[in-house]
C-alpha cells in the first residue's frame, strides 16, 4: 500500500511538472508575439498559490533571468488599492468618513470652480468621480492649491463632482497626503506597518528602504526602431526630497498613485487578502463590509469602486475584481473572483503595447490562458 501511494504521488508530481512546463511554454509563445522582455505570473486557486513562474529577463543589459520570487516591480496603478485600503482602515476606526470634505482633509480648498457649493468627498477621490483631472500634472499638490497655482482651475472638469468618472492620478496623490495628515506617519511607513508587515510581504514605496538588486528593470518599447529603452527613472530614489519631506504636503514623492514596489508572488498574497474580503488566514486587514464596499462599482460604465474595478470583459463569462497598472513600459494586472476564490497576477517589464477590450492585449491573453489551463 505504501509503495502504491508513493507511486501515485510520483505520478501526480510528474503530471503537475509537465503541466507547469506546458503552461510556461504557452506563456512564452504569447510573450514572444509581443516581444516581451519578461513576464512574471502567479495563479491562485482555492486561496492557495498553485502556480508561479517567470519567463524572459529582469535585465536586458546583464541578461539576468526574471525570477518570480526574487524580482520586484514598480507595479504602477495597482498601488492605488494599497492607498485606499489604508484609508478604509481609518474609515472603519471612524477617524474619517467617506463623505468628509476633501478641503478639510487636505488642508486647502478643493472645489470645482464651476460648482463651488458642491462638496468633493473622500469617496469621490477614491472612485475617480471627483471631477478632478491631471491637466496640471499630479507630481505636486500645489497644482490644485488656489494659493500656489494661478491656473488651479484647470485641474477640474466641467461636470459636477460625483456625477461622472475620469481616471485621475492626482486623486490618489491627494489621498496619500490625507493619510499622512490623519496619522502623522510618513506614507510609505504607514503602508508597511499596517498592510505589508501584517501580511508578511516584502515591498514598499521608498526605494532606499528596499534591496535594489531585486528591482526588475523596466523598458519602454520604441516602435520606430523596434527597440526597448531602459527606464531608470522608474526607480529614482528621490533621497534628498525624502530627507526634506513635509507630512501631508510633499507626499507625491512616494507616489501613492503608482509607486508600490513588490514581487508578483507577494502581490498575489495581497490579492488573496482582498479575495477573502479583508482577511488572509488569521490576519485581518479590513472588515468584510468595508472590503466589499471597495469592490462594488460606483461608476456603472467603468465598473470602478474604491481603487478596485469590477469587470466582465477580461475572461469571457467571468466576473472579476482587480486593477491594472502601466508606467515606464511596465504593464501589470491583478484580478480575482471573490466568490470562487481564484485570482491571477501577470506583470511584464516591457512589451509591444496593444489593447483588447480596454486591457493590455498580452496580459489579457496570458490571463485567459492561465484560467483555461489551471482554473477552469
Amino acid at each position: 500500500m505504501k509503495k502504491l501511494l508513493m507511486s501515485l504521488f510520483a505520478t501526480l508530481t510528474t503530471v503537475s511538472l509537465l503541466l507547469a512546463q506546458q503552461v510556461k511554454d504557452d506563456v512564452q509563445s504569447i510573450a514572444d508575439k509581443y516581444k516581451a522582455v519578461g513576464v512574471a505570473y502567479v495563479v491562485v486557486k482555492n486561496n492557495k498559490i498553485i502556480e508561479k513562474n517567470a519567463i524572459g529577463y529582469s535585465s536586458l543589459e546583464t541578461q539576468e533571468k526574471l525570477d518570480v520570487d526574487k524580482h520586484i516591480f514598480r507595479i504602477a496603478s495597482i498601488s492605488k488599492s494599497f492607498t485606499a485600503t489604508a484609508l478604509m482602515q481609518l474609515v472603519e476606526k471612524k477617524i474619517i468618513s467617506l463623505e468628509d470634505d476633501c478641503s478639510d482633509l487636505v488642508g486647502f480648498p478643493i472645489r470645482n470652480p464651476k460648482f463651488p457649493d458642491k462638496k468633493i468627498t473622500l469617496k469621490m477621490l477614491l472612485s475617480h468621480t471627483s471631477s478632478i483631472n491631471d491637466v496640471n500634472g499630479y507630481f505636486e499638490l500645489d497644482v490644485i492649491n488656489p494659493s500656489k497655482n494661478p491656473n488651479w482651475q484647470k485641474s477640474y472638469n466641467d461636470y459636477e463632482p460625483g456625477t461622472k468618472y475620469q481616471y485621475c492620478n492626482l486623486n490618489f496623490n491627494m489621498a496619500g497626503a490625507i493619510l499622512e495628515r490623519l496619522t502623522n506617519v510618513r506614507f510609505d511607513q504607514y503602508i508597511r506597518q499596517q498592510i505589508l508587515d501584517p501580511l508578511g510581504l516584502y515591498g514598499g514605496y521608498c526605494i532606499d528602504s528596499l534591496d535594489n538588486t531585486r528591482f526588475a528593470s523596466l523598458y519602454s518599447y520604441n516602435q520606430k526602431n523596434d527597440q526597448f529603452v531602459l527606464e531608470p527613472a522608474a526607480y529614482n530614489p528621490r533621497s534628498e526630497d525624502i530627507k526634506n519631506h513635509k507630512l501631508g504636503e510633499t507626499t507625491p514623492i512616494f507616489s501613492p498613485t503608482g509607486g508600490m514596489k513588490i514581487s508578483a508572488v507577494d502581490l498575489a498574497k495581497y490579492m488573496i487578502m482582498h479575495m477573502n474580503y479583508g482577511k488572509s488566514g488569521k490576519v485581518k486587514i479590513l472588515n468584510k463590509k468595508t472590503s466589499k464596499l471597495m469592490q462594488t462599482k460606483i461608476s456603472d460604465d467603468e465598473g470602478y469602486g474604491l481603487a478596485l474595478q469590477e469587470t466582465d470583459k477580461l475572461i469571457p463569462g467571468q466576473h472579476l475584481v482587480g486593477h491594472t497598472g502601466s508606467a515606464y513600459g511596465l504593464y501589470s494586472a491583478m484580478f480575482f473572483n471573490p466568490k470562487t476564490k481564484y485570482g491571477i497576477v501577470v506583470i511584464t517589464n516591457g512589451c509591444v503595447l496593444k489593447y483588447k477590450d480596454g486591457f493590455v492585449a498580452m496580459n489579457a491573453e496570458i490571463i485567459n490562458l492561465l484560467y483555461n489551463k489551471l482554473i477552469k
